[in-house]
């Protein structure tokens, strides 16, 4: 399931692309397969391995995207905290933060580390709870979001992109993502997060039919719905480009090769 438009990221093979927060690896999954260079970071251990493992299987299965310009498109999944980037200035093409930043309390250093870590002329595209759907799930069920590791925030759009561009991000384009998932998790929340109620399990059963066969009929009745109330906020924001013209696609591998050279050296 994926949340960002890598058309309007303007994702290209050869590209080094940044998942932050990576959860199980989703976004990540996607970018190696259009021909990615992709370093996926997340703290939770589990999160980790499990992204490295299935990585590693869409390589070993050889359903990696050519990189282009003879280049091999490459992989690394690392711990690493949001707030402090294990990574040099200006080393990245693209980044992904995907329902991440709400779980930060400091998401505007997070935000500026997004920043510092971009190429000039590259692209982050960020997305959240929408504002609406989410605020229904916090009235309902305290359950939803305050525990350990909970959404301790929800963002308006306006102030999502204030607080990208106060660190010195263009914000552009947005979209919304999911509207099939927001009535799914307001029953959860009405009916108990943790209750496996007949309700809730009826209708996980339909958004996994969605996931697996991808109907029509649900495909088109979520694009209708998306702008209404879809569940997601996307939004897409660029970095000035310096005054040097910005690489093209093929050199996107500087990261992960001086990754590599570090450890080797080591």
């Amino acid at each position: 399931m994926l949340t960002v438009d890598y058309d309007r990221l303007d994702l290209r093979p050869g590209m080094t692309v940044l998942d932050l927060g990576c959860g199980e690896g989703r976004h990540a999954f996607e970018a190696y397969r259009r021909g990615a260079s992709v370093v996926a970071v997340d703290w939770g251990v589990s999160e980790v391995e499990t992204t490295k493992r299935w990585l590693g299987a869409i390589d070993a299965a050889g359903e990696a995207g050519a990189a282009g310009a003879g280049g091999t498109a490459r992989y690394e999944v690392v711990r690493g905290d949001l707030l402090h980037l294990p990574f040099p200035d200006a080393s990245v093409d693209r980044v992904i933060a995907s329902e991440v930043l709400e779980h930060i309390p400091d998401d505007v250093t997070a935000m500026a580390e997004i920043f510092r870590v971009l190429k000039p002329g590259g692209r982050v595209a960020v997305t959240v709870p929408r504002y609406g759907p989410e605020r229904i799930c916090w009235a309902l069920s305290d359950e939803y979001h305050a525990n350990e590791g909970g959404h301790i925030r929800i963002y308006r759009a306006d102030v999502l992109r204030t607080r990208l561009a106060s660190v010195g991000l263009t914000p552009g384009a947005s979209h919304h993502a999911h509207a099939l998932h927001a009535p799914f998790w307001w029953l959860k929340c009405a009916v108990g997060v943790e209750r496996n109620a007949a309700a809730v399990r009826a209708y996980h059963r339909l958004l996994v039919w969605d996931l697996t066969k991808r109907p029509w009929i649900t495909r088109t009745a979520e694009r209708l719905l998306d702008p209404l109330f879809g569940k997601s906020l996307v939004v897409y924001a660029d970095k000035p480009a310096a005054v040097a013209p910005v690489s093209e696609a093929g050199a996107g591998g500087t990261l992960l090769a001086e990754r590599e050279q570090t450890a080797a050296a080591r």
